[in-house]
């Protein structure tokens, strides 16, 4: 495998607010990938900052009555904490507002300036003639021209979701002060983004495939996913337009150069710089040479740069960044990663009902941040979709699998290994066993004889950021493991004391079960994965212990004491987390921390708030009708009957196992009367993805599926031919 080397990062946050679940999805999706890709053995460097310019800091600074250095230095060691807390191994988190981003700001702007690409003319904008400053968009308010609903924001509407320019708002006034913003003009610097290089240069850029290595193959893949590409050629047939890149003092940033500190940098356009100069940080205190350096960030050489965003940050990193890094010089991305936003509960996260939650808030209520990081895997995929917190998902998925099915082999067979076998395992099995252990090692493609190592198929998975699929693997791997324990009784091999040999045979095939499975899930639980190495008495595990010649750990390979490795989640720890949320950020969260990236109020596009968002949209209340909103909150997707039992005791239900494409589910059905459980398996259906699990008699209903009837049936729903599990119905 050739040994890649790779720059990879994540989007800054604002350092004008705290880290929150939502933002969370994002850091832990790429720290995921970084681990995955250091098992493997490449050198990637894992790089973010602080994103600490801009009108909010500087206001913000002023009302607590500090500087902004103070306040940006403060809020740093918040984020650290927090990041550390989930195990988010960053190997450079610095700040924008260092000499190495400054320097590279500067840089950029004089390249473009000789390639002719700055512009400067005058634009009419508000003025606060009390604070004596020009106004961003989100600092003005006033009465809405669509519906006219008062305190409006500058940009868009809130209770209507209509968008317009500020000199639209009907009386409008100063957010900052109260007064009456006057119009002034005033010379601004554009980066030409219309000129017809930048049109000519992206539409090659953002359709060209790259040959890159995956975890076990190399591969074309493109610099953005369909659906990025596909929002990228709208914005290039609509046209290109100019982009702003200055603003008037007062202000918090770099002056741009030549300008006696008149004018400054745009926070959008020194923040993803900043990657760049956390980068030159970090390598300068590894001693690494100049040479090194350029070698990631200037262009022809066989290093990558990944960005990984949040979709509603596309617009500056699809276009506007490359195009900037094309024309002065400097390497353009090679892959640009975006994901969707995170629900909570179906519905956006809400500090009325508790779920606008903390990082901090989340580590504080004792809850361990590796269930989060689990359940984040088990629901990301390599698209760009929304994924939903449901704490009763949350809570059943992480003890189901991580406590009943990962954690529990090591817990039924250690002390046996302890005490009969001084802690030594046995590298010599039997050929049963070592069925059943190749049973564990390998996966069947479809419905052939073809079969594949699990871990390169999991590799690939990773590869891809297609974690719920890799997560969906390694259960399945789980579940042999577990079946492999439940058929050989070790405690029943224990207690006649005449099968030693037996039971230290399976009670080692069980803990290299459980050591490989270790292996492919350290990316997702590192702490976890620590502490299991220290039991397993192992050095640190890389993707090549799952895929050693042998796979069985050698003849008296010593263990240690096992001590327990992860408790369950108890559904009064998720209570008390919303309750105190619901208690502490009623009044303390600021409209500054309100997405991943939408980070602070001159920085972000509004999106309409969902229906019973504070402050959203009212809801239709006529008869049974329901908006397409309510609609959209239910998540239907397409499920294939992988298997249809009968419930014992049940006269009216049938257990289905339903394939859900990033994952396997159990629903209960009421269609006993209508079906035979055997006509069943393999047919697709329609089901209800993000229904509430339900705790049934015979067991945890995971979901509903769709049938119709009207006295007679129930006649189940199918899609059409050519739908394929995990399909979303829309």
């Amino acid at each position: 495998m050739t040994k890649r080397k790779i720059l990879v990062t994540s989007a800054l946050p604002y350092a004008n607010g705290s880290i929150h679940l939502g933002h969370l999805v994002e850091y832990i999706q790429t720290d995921i990938w970084v681990r995955f890709q250091k098992m493997q053995g490449h050198e990637v460097h894992y790089v973010c900052a602080d994103d600490t310019h801009g009108t909010p800091i500087m206001l913000r600074a002023e009302l607590e009555g500090i500087t902004p250095k103070q306040l940006i230095d403060r809020v740093w060691q918040e984020h650290k904490i927090d990041f550390d807390g989930f195990h988010v191994d960053f190997d450079s988190y610095y700040t924008t507002d260092s000499p190495e981003n400054q320097e590279f700001c500067e840089d950029i702007y004089r390249q473009l300036e000789a390639k002719d690409l700055i512009a400067k003319r005058s634009v009419e904008q508000f003025y606060d003639p009390v604070k004596q400053m020009f106004l961003p968009d989100r600092y003005i308010k006033g009465e809405c021209p669509k519906c006219h609903a008062r305190d409006q924001y500058g940009d868009s509407c809130e209770a209507c979701g209509a968008t317009y320019s500020p000199t639209d708002l009907i009386d409008p006034y100063s957010a900052v002060s109260g007064a009456k913003p006057e119009r002034r003009a005033s010379k601004h610097h554009f980066f030409k983004l219309s000129d017809p290089r930048c049109k000519v240069f992206l539409k090659e850029w953002v359709f060209e495939s790259l040959s890159s290595q995956s975890g076990v193959s190399l591969e074309m893949k493109p610099r953005l996913q369909p659906e990025a590409a596909n929002k990228m050629n709208e914005w290039l047939s609509a046209g290109l337009t100019d982009w702003d890149i200055s603003r008037d003092a007062p202000y918090f940033g770099f002056p741009i150069p030549g300008t006696a500190r008149k004018k400054f940098f745009y926070v959008w356009l020194d923040a993803p710089v900043g990657y760049f100069g956390s980068f030159k940080h970090y390598f300068r205190q590894k001693n690494r040479s100049q040479a090194e350096i350029d070698e990631f960030l200037r262009p022809g050489g066989s290093t990558e740069m990944v960005h990984f965003i949040g979709k509603d940050i596309l617009y500056f990193h699809a276009l506007f960044w490359p195009a900037m890094l094309e024309f002065s010089g400097y390497r353009t991305p090679t892959q640009i990663y975006a994901h969707g936003f995170l629900t909570v509960n179906g519905q956006k996260m809400s500090k009325s009902r508790g779920t606008f939650i903390t990082a901090e808030s989340y580590l504080k209520q004792g809850l361990n941040p590796e269930w989060l990081r689990y359940y984040y895997a088990a629901k990301l995929n390599d698209s760009m979709e929304d994924i939903d917190l449901n704490f009763d998902d949350f809570t059943a998925r992480v003890n189901s699998d991580l406590v009943g099915k990962y954690v529990n082999i090591a817990s039924r067979c250690a002390g046996f290994i302890i005490k009969k076998f001084d802690g030594k395992l046995t590298h010599t099995i039997s050929e049963a066993n070592r069925k059943w252990f190749n049973q564990f090692l390998f996966c069947q493609l479809g419905e052939g004889d073809t079969f594949l190592g699990r871990h390169i198929s999991i590799a690939n998975f990773y590869e891809r950021r297609e974690f719920s699929k890799a997560i969906k693997e390694i259960m399945q791997a789980a579940d042999v493991a577990n079946q492999y324990v439940d058929r050989m009784k070790p405690w029943i091999l224990a207690k006649n004391g005449q099968n030693d040999r037996e039971l230290h045979e399976v009670c080692s095939v069980a803990l290299n079960m459980f050591r490989i499975l270790t292996v492919y899930l350290k990316p997702v639980l590192p702490e976890l994965a620590g502490n299991a190495e220290q039991f397993l008495g192992l050095d640190t595990l890389t993707w090549k212990d799952a895929n050693s010649q042998n796979r069985l750990l050698p003849d008296g390979h010593q263990i240690n004491d096992y001590e327990h490795l992860m408790t369950r989640i108890d559904p009064l720890q998720i209570d008390m987390l919303v309750k105190a949320n619901k208690e502490s950020l009623q009044s303390a969260v600021s409209p500054s921390q309100a997405g991943p990236a939408v980070q602070a109020m001159e920085k972000s596009p509004v999106v309409a708030p969902s229906p019973g968002e504070e402050g959203g949209r009212e809801k239709s209340v006529a008869g049974a009708m329901i908006t397409i909103d309510d609609f959209t909150r239910i998540d239907l997707r397409v499920a294939k009957i992988v298997n249809a039992e009968h419930v014992e005791g049940a006269d009216k239900l049938l257990k289905l196992t339903l394939d859900a494409g990033s994952d396997r589910r159990t629903v209960f059905a009421g269609i006993k009367s209508a079906y035979d459980p055997e006509q069943l398996k393999g047919r697709l259906t329609i089901m209800v993805a993000n229904l509430a699990p339900r705790k049934m008699k015979f067991g945890i209903s995971e979901g509903m599926v769709l049938a119709a009837g009207d006295g007679e049936g129930p006649y189940l729903l199918s899609p059409d031919e050519g739908a394929q599990p995990g399909m979303k119905v829309k």
